[in-house]
């Protein structure tokens, strides 16, 4: 084998790698988010589900509390109904978890979690979608030090923090028929009912998410808003510029 074809053999590997990654990946199938960015009352729900369940343990050290006039809440709204650490409606989303002390409770400190929405997009879909297949995605599994397992996240370290509301889960094996074939696959299976109804629950998880996707990039509506400004008016310069360019070329052609 000559040292040229031994490069054209690496430089091909190198190429397909991503691809072979990908392949061998074996993402999960993600549900799609049921999300509205203009649906105030979701957002402030939304809001109300993170600052109850997630910001106990998870920060949000890019966002402020004051960003929620955004979504249609007062200054006084935000103090007495998502500030309970004494916290002023100016200052971050910060939590007083130590992250070394987490690191030893948890075995990870809990990630920070202003973009967790926008990490998580792939190509298997959109960090909205990875959020709400995961939250629902949680199930009994007697192996993991928790008690639980998740069908996105296999081995996910963090336990079912809202199991209370979706209840137990369970993996359960379906049969499914085919043309001329037979194949099992591992479902879930809601075995002890929580406090909420499967829709209700469906619904919780889509507002907080709808929250999380907001808190990602809470000037995104503004910016969308002023691009289209600029789009038109770039578009009134073009037309403007163009009859400029036919007023001096007039004599040329």
């Amino acid at each position: 084998m000559t040292a040229m074809n031994t490069l054209k053999r690496i430089f091909a590997v190198l190429l397909l790698a991503p691809a072979l990654a990908l392949a061998a990946g074996g993402d999960v199938k993600l549900d799609r988010a049921p999300i509205n960015p203009d649906d105030q009352a979701s957002l402030q729900r939304g809001a109300r589900h993170f600052v109850n369940y997630c910001l106990n343990c998870h920060s949000a050290n890019f966002m402020r509390y004051n960003r929620l006039r955004d979504i249609g809440l007062t200054d006084q709204q935000i103090l007495d109904n998502l500030v309970f650490t004494g916290a002023k409606v100016g200052d971050l989303m910060k939590i007083s978890m130590d992250p070394k002390e987490s690191k030893e409770w948890f075995g990870a400190a809990p990630p920070e979690l202003s973009l967790i929405a926008r990490s998580r997009s792939s190509h298997a879909g959109s960090g909205a979608d990875w959020l709400y297949t995961y939250l629902r995605g949680y199930y009994r599994d007697a192996e993991r030090p928790t008690g639980w397992n998740n069908t996105v996240y296999p081995n996910v370290g963090m336990p079912h923090v809202l199991w209370e509301l979706q209840g137990e889960q369970v993996l359960s094996e379906r049969k499914v028929q085919g043309a001329g074939f037979e194949k099992s696959e591992l479902v879930l299976k809601l075995e002890k009912p929580g406090n909420l109804t499967p829709v209700e629950y469906d619904q919780f998880v889509a507002d907080l998410v709808n929250y999380l996707v907001f808190m990602s990039e809470p000037a995104r509506a503004r910016r969308e808003t002023i691009g289209m400004f600029v789009l038109v008016a770039l578009g009134l310069l073009f037309v403007l510029a163009y009859a400029l360019k036919k007023e001096y070329w007039k004599d040329v052609h």
